[in-house]
């Protein structure tokens, strides 16, 4: 049976996520000759190659790819032990990660984030804001916990703890002429300057899974990648953007905006959802946030979908 130390896969893992020898020596303060030799004597226990070296930078064969996979997995299942060490002296210590897109954020830190650290204020807790295949990649290599994503395409290796119904809707301003109306077409927002976010998130993803239904096509006259920069837009006057209530919730309860139903069928059925990486055992700090999560976000108040 193959035998190889642990600790020299952190040198392969290092190098494969900063994208070069070099990059990983710089990182764990160390030269790129001793980042190299680890690997190469952890390639010859192994007996196979595990690197391959381009002008742009290492990439990983199938067995390195095997043993990244490990890696991650062991790091992920060291974290969850020291976090239930934690929780047997109270979650007094602790930490929780977490990555959502923009439009969960502030509604988290509002409202669970702000319970949570009333009740477990020794618990430290890490929010990062990506776009969906971001957030997906992170849960699913363990690098966070938990994720909170808009239209999600179906992985293996993501579990969805929780789903909330929450359609696409054109949001305007006040003032806009299209305040106050039901219901409108995609067809008829086309007469309107609008702004979308990019193709990385899941928002956009789905106005493109729209168009195509509807067999139109929406010509941005702005695109971004925060959501509010699109508000500013609306807000400004200029036209209208395409987004879930959830991430305007905030600007809707205030009287700013207004969010008019769009009569497309992708767009009806269209959810948020909190995930986790399959067969994960999330630490009991983490699953206690997401308790909170379920409690004190909006949509999640709402009928919802919970799996356990």
């Amino acid at each position: 049976m193959l035998v190889f130390h642990d600790s020299r896969a952190r040198y392969l893992y290092e190098s494969v996520t900063t994208g070069s020898v070099r990059h990983a020596a710089e990182k764990l303060g160390i030269v790129p000759s001793a980042v190299s030799r680890q690997i190469a004597l952890l390639e010859e226990e192994l007996g196979m190659s595990l690197l391959e070296r381009h002008r742009s930078g290492v990439v990983p064969t199938a067995a390195g790819q095997l043993l990244l996979e490990y890696y991650r997995q062991h790091q992920a299942h060291q974290h969850d032990m020291l976090a239930k060490l934690e929780a047997l002296r109270g979650l007094h210590t602790g930490t929780v990660s977490i990555v959502s897109g923009e439009g969960f954020a502030q509604e988290l830190v509002e409202g669970p984030l702000h319970l949570f650290r009333q009740q477990y204020p020794g618990v430290s807790v890490s929010l990062e804001v990506y776009g969906t295949n971001e957030i997906m990649r992170r849960v699913r290599e363990d690098q966070a916990e938990m994720g909170v994503v808009y239209y999600a395409p179906p992985e293996p290796m993501i579990t969805v703890r929780a789903s909330a119904h929450q359609p696409m809707h054109a949001i305007v301003g006040t003032q806009h002429p299209l305040a106050g109306q039901r219901q409108i077409t995609l067809q008829a927002l086309t007469e309107w300057p609008i702004a979308l976010l990019q193709g990385v998130y899941g928002i956009r993803q789905l106005v493109e899974y729209a168009e195509q239904t509807d067999k139109i096509r929406l010509s941005p006259v702005l695109t971004s990648n925060l959501i509010s920069v699109l508000l500013h837009f609306v807000c400004s006057g200029q036209g209208v953007s395409l987004l879930p209530k959830c991430a305007v919730a905030t600007e809707l309860a205030r009287g700013q905006l207004y969010a008019v139903a769009v009569d497309n069928p992708a767009f009806a059925h269209a959810e948020m959802q909190l995930i986790t990486r399959t067969g994960r055992q999330l630490s009991p700090a983490a699953n206690r946030f997401l308790e909170f999560c379920l409690q004190g976000m909006s949509a999640f108040r709402q009928p919802l979908s919970l799996q356990t």
